[in-house]
């Protein structure tokens, strides 16, 4: 938000400050001033001159000989070769000595560019008449400025006065950064309200009236608020035989402080009043509104409409449309239509102001592709009680330059009534907040010079609608605090009771991964959640598999970053190859991070997120060196129920033969396995490489943090050998599933510790070898407790085709 310091001044009484005090001071109120541009500062010497005789130069046909009077006896000899000058003509002139902003080719010099008499091809010249870029402005701001010749004055101006101070270059323009919940700051009134109470000087509010005449504005035009959650006020008002001219001059030169470049009275009017009270408005020609009425509602999907910039936009049924009694003439709180503009011809206009929901805007302005300054206000959500105040300002600003009759009245459609807000002043709270002791009487006349008044009845700090941000205690000690001095607040220490500090259980199940992990030799790897759908293709996956229904990005970098990956396994498989094709050996990383699945397509809501933990390693280790990480892991967290392995499980990226799904009490909980070797080809991977993944949310309803120790055992372990030859496709899986259901209550353990395939095994078949542990918990087992479990066991492996071996 940009405002001048002269247009500041205007309503702040008496107040005479640098641009640096006003920098610092207004800055720890609350107020940031990001910076300021001192616009007359490398000007100097520079006087308003008038050519009283014009001569050709006796050696150069471009150039003239000119003599100005500049308030003193003797005139001022000046050559140039200016090409638009003639006799009569009120220049800036700046002296021996003095500077300009810019050089001959318009580029700014820091410090200024000093000017010296001399002489050009033998005449004497004593200075220097300049050109508006020279001054260190541009045409933009002043549209009079010829293209290529000096500024000539389209006023009278005192001879001999600062030319600098006659343009409006004496100023200073200060770049505040406004918070999202100071929507009162966005308008020079609200700034100057802020300076008024940080210097503690008497705020003078800009005096708003304007009657019009005698008629009605209500027989010219009617409003009706179809959507009234949208708009929740529209107020009208009608100008009638329009005199459309350029604006005086002080008008424009405060729109340019603003960047804003004048056009002509009406439009600069609706600018001003922006820039002022921070209020955005629209102007119509009513000759161009059918029916003479205005409804606010919202647009149809796929209706389309061109704006006032030539553009043509699609619309859907969220954009609130402003439309008259046959068709759209503007959206909301973005930018009126072509149709409805206000033209030279213009005879009659209707002047709008109104308030629409903040967010309404943001998300229309961002649909359609097009914000402005009107919609960058709207959307921080604008006072409703402004709205009329701010249009009737226009009115009076229209009277005051004779641009037109405005009529009597105004429409007025309010649906929702803004009303001020009460916060309940507790002085010991505020104190104690702050760690300082303001008495109750400060705090009140802190409160005082930003317009937050006292109840003495209820003892409540009254906000009125405009201040937005005030809601609670710790609000009115916000404002206490800015105008008490931050700089005055001492050092104290922080008051309340000692809490357990600590992590949430999920954090905890992720940290436990991260240390066994780590622990294992793993190091940790961070990977893009966005991929290219050519992954899919890289990892093998069939065209119809759901992994390929994904949530696409709506604004993606590229194709390589256009959609949410569904499958952890790129990232860490681009880490590896990167690895290897540096030559780094034995390679192992681990990620946490998140997959998305939608729930749907299209994507209607958000997606099902959901943490892997994803291992994946080359080099020293193999299949079961991942098994027993994961296995470390899930015991680690408390899954110590028997871990299952399905090797039937569809993964086309994992070896055909080397591959398995990892079950917990019937519940698929991850996979793991050695990469295909076609995928090791597509991500130039030389040798072996494993991953194992496990799913975070399906192990979270078994994670159990709580450990259970039992005695030392007081009574003896008995162990039997079991020697079999059983069919290779029988897995080791399924005998020990045999062993722990036939082992019985007394069964402690079992441990493989021999299996073996070789020329002394006939075909087709292995052999396997397991020591089980048995013991009595109250007493000594007798044989027939262990011989029994023993010959349950055999038997039932034998129903898998096993052949003890004797």
């Amino acid at each position: 938000m940009n405002a001048s310091l002269s247009w500041i001044k205007q309503y702040v009484k008496d107040l005479d400050i640098t641009a640096e005090e006003y920098k610092d001071s207004v800055t720890l109120t609350g107020t940031m001033v990001e910076g300021y541009e001192d616009l007359g500062a490398d000007l100097e010497n520079i006087v308003v001159g008038r050519i009283e005789k014009i001569e050709r130069h006796p050696d150069a046909d471009k150039l003239i000989v000119c003599q100005l009077n500049i308030g003193k006896p003797e005139t001022l000899q000046i050559v140039t070769g200016a090409p638009n000058l003639k006799e009569g003509d009120v220049v800036p002139v700046v002296l021996d000595g003095g500077k300009v902003a810019c050089n001959h080719d318009r580029e700014r010099v820091k410090g200024g560019v000093k000017i010296k008499k001399g002489k050009l091809r033998g005449v004497e010249s004593f200075g220097m008449m300049c050109s508006i870029e020279e001054l260190g402005a541009s045409r933009d701001m002043y549209p009079e400025a010829p293209e290529d010749g000096v500024y000539v004055f389209q006023r009278e101006v005192p001879l001999g006065s600062d030319a600098a101070e006659a343009l409006g270059l004496r100023d200073v323009i200060f770049e505040h950064e406004i918070t999202s919940n100071r929507v009162d700051c966005y308008g020079v009134v609200g700034i100057a309200r802020e300076a008024a109470a940080t210097f503690n000087k008497e705020f003078v509010y800009p005096p708003v009236e304007c009657k019009g005449n005698d008629e009605k504005a209500s027989d010219y035009i009617k409003v009706t608020t179809e959507d009234t959650k949208l708009c929740r006020r529209y107020c009208a008002r009608v100008v009638k035989n329009l005199k459309i001219e350029p604006s005086p001059v002080w008008m424009q030169r405060r729109l340019a402080s603003q960047g804003i470049r004048p056009i002509n009275n009406i439009v600069d009017i609706t600018n001003y009043i922006m820039a002022e009270f921070g209020q955005p408005m629209h102007a119509f020609d009513l000759a161009t509104v059918a029916g003479s009425q205005i409804i606010v509602k919202r647009a149809k999907d796929g209706d389309k409409f061109t704006t006032l910039d030539g553009q043509e936009r699609n619309l859907d049924s969220d954009v609130l449309m402003i439309c008259d009694g046959e068709k759209p003439i503007g959206i909301a709180g973005i930018m009126g239509g072509e149709n409805s503009m206000i033209t030279e011809d213009a005879k009659t206009l209707l002047f709008e102001a109104a308030c629409f929901d903040g967010t309404n805007i943001r998300l229309s302005s961002k649909r359609i592709g097009l914000r402005t300054d009107a919609s960058a206000k709207f959307e921080k959500g604008l006072d409703p009680n402004l709205t009329l105040e701010a249009l009737n300002s226009a009115c009076q600003l229209i009277e005051y330059l004779g641009a037109g009759e405005v009529v009597g009245g105004v429409v007025d459609v309010y649906n929702d009534k803004a009303e001020e807000s009460r916060v309940k002043l507790d002085p010991d709270k505020i104190n104690g907040l702050l760690g300082t002791d303001i008495s109750k009487e400060d705090m009140i006349a802190y409160m005082k010079r930003v317009d937050l008044t006292f109840d003495e009845k209820t003892g409540e700090i009254v906000a009125p609608s405009w201040r937005q941000d005030i809601h609670e205690s710790a609000d009115l000690a916000e404002e206490v605090a800015r105008f008490y001095g931050y700089d005055k607040i001492p050092t104290t220490l922080p008051k309340g009771e000692a809490t357990m500090g600590g992590i949430s259980f999920k954090m905890k199940v992720e940290k436990t991964a991260r240390d066994v992990a780590e622990y294992c030799g793993f190091s940790q790897g961070m990977t893009y959640s966005f991929e290219s759908p050519k992954v899919f293709d890289k990892l093998l996956i069939p065209a119809d598999s759901k992994l390929r229904e994904v949530v696409p990005i709506q604004n993606p970098l590229g194709e390589d970053y256009s959609i949410m990956r569904t499958l952890p396994l790129h990232g860490i498989l681009t880490s590896l190859s990167n690895n290897y094709n540096r030559r780094n050996k034995d390679v192992k990383l681990y990620e946490l991070a998140n997959v998305y699945i939608p729930k749907a397509l299209p994507v209607m809501e958000l997606p099902d997120e959901r943490m892997q933990f994803t291992l994946g390693m080359y080099g020293e280790g193999d299949f079961f060196t991942m098994k027993g990480v994961i296995e470390e892991f899930l015991e680690k967290v408390g899954l110590v129920d028997k871990i299952g392995y399905n090797p039937e499980t569809e993964k086309p990226f994992l070896h055909p033969g080397r591959k398995a799904d990892i079950i917990y009490k019937g519940k698929v909980i991850g996979y793991l396995g050695e990469v295909h070797p076609l995928v090791c080809k597509n991500y130039e991977i030389g040798e072996k490489a494993y991953i194992g993944v496990v799913d975070m949310p399906a192990i979270m309803d078994y994670v159990n943090y709580t450990r259970r120790y039992e005695g030392i055992p007081k009574f003896p372990a008995v162990t039997r050998d079991i020697s079999m030859m059983i069919p290779k496709s029988v897995m080791v899986g399924a005998i020990e599933e045999v062993i722990e259901k036939k082992g019985g209550a007394h069964m402690e353990s079992y441990a493989l510790f021999d299996i073996y395939e070789g020329s002394q095994i006939k075909e087709g078949f292995k052999s396997v070898a397991y020591t089980i542990t048995f013991r009595g918990k109250d007493k000594t087992l007798e044989e027939a407790e262990i011989t029994k479990p023993m010959e349950k066991i055999v038997a039932a492996l034998e129903g898998l085709g096993a052949e003890l071996r004797k």
